[in-house]
């Protein structure tokens, strides 16, 4: 069976919270999906790996610059992309009509998709769990799953230095933006408590940028330089098999908060300025909201009110 799936979100996050649903499909016909996401999703580096999806094609859109699938051309240019692969069936994880229509152009006979034209407030899965649901007659309950070699994660443990003994925390200091970007000062005191009670080793998760790069200086120049090792010199495949050999994680609302928590790995996610959904939606998130906060969403502009307190009593309560 040669099945598609449309998810044309961006990000690694927004890729990640659909695995489930991707699985499911995977499952009931008993075969591998493709994927055709944005470039920017990074799925090559991260489910290259995971049995239930086969290929990954890059959808070639941007709100920012004409890319080779933007306008009209672009449109007939990804029905030709598409038509190559002689897929059967399409699921579409938007309300769309352009991938409805590319997709029937493309010769795919079966095009299963969210109901057209609905995209306004939006759920984030709720949409994908009725289409399962619908034409399935699946209930996903599932948590995300992205699976890794388990002779990468033996070398990984020998290579990085890992101790049986002591509690290995990837702390997830990066992230997309500057507002879910939780201080190093929150980091610290969460550090500094943990230290004071655990034999530990931390391993900072973070990208490139200035912002980034600033927070990751101020914690490995700290007194815990020498229980720290920095991961922003490594690509998403050399960092899984290091997040599969931690024993917990506490990251921002990042990549390394998706990818832990779908590597099976507790991970209490920092949510400063994002819908909470995308903290929560695993049974092994543990979400920290602001202080004063009932919930979270975009334009909360909540970093500086991040207790690390509650951290430290998450990180407690989940250790042991």
């Amino acid at each position: 069976m040669n099945i598609l799936v449309i998810q044309n979100r961006m990000g690694i996050g927004d890729t990640v919270i659909f695995l489930p649903y991707i699985k499911a499909i995977s499952k009931k016909f008993n075969s591998p999906v493709s994927l055709l996401v944005k470039e920017n999703s990074k799925a090559n580096q991260y489910l290259n790996q995971t049995n239930y999806v086969d290929k990954i094609i890059h959808l070639e859109r941007s709100n920012k610059i004409k890319e080779k699938h933007d306008g009209i051309s672009g449109f007939f240019k990804l029905v030709a992309d598409i038509k190559k692969f002689n897929f059967e069936k399409v699921f579409i994880f938007n309300s769309s009509l352009r991938y409805n229509l590319i997709s029937r152009l493309a010769g795919i006979s079966e095009v299963y998709q969210y109901p057209l034209f609905k995209k306004q407030q939006q759920h984030i899965t709720q949409p994908a769990k009725n289409l399962i649901k619908k034409y399935l007659n699946i209930d996903v309950n599932e948590n995300p799953e992205i699976q890794i070699d388990n002779e990468l994660v033996k070398k990984s443990f020998l290579q990085f230095n890992f101790d049986r003994n002591a509690v290995n925390i990837l702390l997830g200091i990066g992230g997309s933006g500057p507002t879910k970007r939780i201080p190093s000062k929150t980091f610290l005191k969460v550090m500094e408590k943990i230290s004071l009670n655990k034999k530990c080793k931390f391993f900072l998760a973070t990208g490139k940028s200035d912002g980034e790069q600033e927070i990751l200086n101020d914690i490995y120049n700290s007194k815990f330089k020498d229980k720290c090792f920095a991961l922003d010199n490594l690509d998403i495949n050399q960092t899984l098999p290091i997040i599969k050999n931690c024993n917990i994680s506490i990251c921002n609302d990042s990549s390394f908060a998706h990818l832990s928590s779908a590597l099976g790995i507790k991970t209490i996610t920092l949510m400063a300025d994002t819908p909470l959904i995308y903290g929560s939606y695993s049974s092994i998130m543990y979400p920290i909201i602001p202080d004063g906060e009932t919930t979270v969403t975009h334009n909360t502009f909540g970093k500086e009110k991040i207790n690390p307190e509650k951290i430290y009593e998450k990180f407690n309560s989940i250790i042991n």
